[in-house]
């Protein structure tokens, strides 16, 4: 949107001699293809003249995809060879001496080829060839043979450097990083392309931002509902922790002796005999008297021959 548009005529060069350094950064001509030498003759159309040549040859083959377990048309550039004549732009009426030299015009974006020739080459297959293809997993259709021209007398815009050198304009890549056009397209239509171009990265721009947005906030959440739960988690075992050493200090100074004398093998009676040779005083009498045959000490498991009644005073 900030290229100056110029006209090709009599004042360009005056606008060029005016401009810094005889030089604008960034401007739109528009005007016609002239060859400034010998021009380029198309190999396959006769009285077809062009500038730019471009000759592919491309492969058209199906491959197998294992994951789909379909067939996938594939294609595959086997070779590529673009020949290019210096040329001008010029005014498409007769009369004005004035031209504008294009330099580097592979470089240009939206360069405009037009396809003067094409033809498809099926490839011609035995039943040998089928199998192999199958075991492969590649099956070839054929080769596409292709010729594009920029042809004499198309009309260009050219986005670029103008630079005044000597006597000669030119027009080159800028060498600000922005973009170098060559395009069959008007200006008006190339501006209202990019801007189309422009919007829909805007559009997919904001979609992704949203999205990303979306996921940031839900991986947030489920972190922070995570350290949430980590917390509640660590303050019950911290109450938790807490009540058991109260249980124990109250019991340490409520019911010490108690629990001291208790019975080990009912923990609710007194101990009330000992038991010999051994001598553990561990049970009292109802446990004592419950102990299977032969009766053994529930500490040491030595057998008990006698026992000796205990009394507390």
């Amino acid at each position: 949107q900030g290229a100056r548009r110029l006209r090709l005529d009599a004042e360009l060069r005056e606008a060029l001699r005016e401009a810094p350094g005889r030089c604008l950064p960034y401007a739109v001509i528009q005007g016609a293809v002239r060859s400034a030498k010998e021009t380029l003759s198309s190999q396959f159309v006769e009285g077809c003249h062009g500038v730019v040549q471009r000759l592919t040859l491309q492969e058209h083959k199906m491959v197998w995809n294992r994951t789909t377990h379909l067939w996938n048309d594939c294609e595959k550039i086997i070779h590529q060879r673009t020949n290019t004549a210096p040329f001008d732009l010029v005014p498409p009426e007769d009369g004005a001496d004035v031209s504008v030299r294009v330099l580097k015009p592979l470089e240009a974006a939206e360069l405009s080829l037009e396809t003067v020739y094409e033809k498809f080459h099926p490839s011609i297959q035995s039943f040998t060839d089928v199998i192999g293809h199958y075991i492969s997993g590649e099956r070839p259709k054929g080769i596409q043979e292709t010729e594009q021209m920029l042809k004499v007398g198309t009309m260009l815009t050219g986005v670029g450097e103008l630079v005044l050198d000597n006597n000669t304009i030119k027009l080159q890549p800028p060498k600000q990083g922005m973009q170098y056009y060559l395009s069959s397209l008007d200006f008006d239509d190339l501006l209202q392309k990019q801007e189309s171009s422009v919007r829909l990265w805007k559009i997919l721009t904001v979609v992704f931002g949203l999205a990303t947005c979306a996921v940031l906030f839900f991986i947030l959440r489920k972190q922070y509902r995570h350290q949430r739960e980590k917390r509640r988690l660590k303050q019950m075992q911290d109450e938790f922790r807490q009540a058991q050493e109260r249980l124990v200090r109250e019991g340490s100074t409520e019911g010490g002796e108690t629990l001291k004398n208790a019975c080990a093998v009912c923990l609710s009676n007194t101990k009330a005999c000992v038991f010999l040779e051994c001598g553990h005083v561990c049970s009292c009498n109802e446990c004592y008297r419950a102990l299977p045959e032969p009766k053994k000490c529930p500490i040491c498991r030595q057998a008990i021959s006698r026992v000796v009644p205990l009394y507390n005073s």
